[in-house]
């Protein structure tokens, strides 16, 4: 069935870095623009950032230079990495395309 896993979520310093993964199965993965968004607490959703099939990027003003987006057909994986980290980047990430995963815990303290 189809199914998206993140993982990579963490405690991380402000200043600091994180690589978040989501595994994708079920689906022709290099068929599909795959998305990042994020809901910080008590907050509604933020895109964050998209990949296109054909690997052409977008990213959110507020992440812009700090983020990128990446995936690996081979192994059916999309990547964010995450640097230079805020106090608010702190947030529920979720990877997306036609379904969600379930989110991986982002904290910046």
């Amino acid at each position: 069935h189809v199914q998206l896993v993140e993982s990579g979520g963490g405690l991380v310093q402000p200043g600091g870095s994180l690589r978040l993964s989501c595994a994708a199965s079920g689906f022709t993965f290099s068929s599909y623009w795959m998305y990042w968004a994020r809901q910080a607490p008590g907050k509604g959703f933020e895109w964050v950032s998209s990949i296109s099939n054909g690997g052409c990027t977008y990213y959110a003003d507020s992440v812009k230079g700090r983020f990128t987006i990446s995936k690996d057909n081979a192994k059916n994986t999309l990547y964010l990495q995450m640097n230079s980290l805020k106090t608010e980047d702190t947030a529920v990430y979720y990877c997306a395309t036609s379904i969600w995963g379930q989110g991986t815990q982002v904290t910046v303290s």
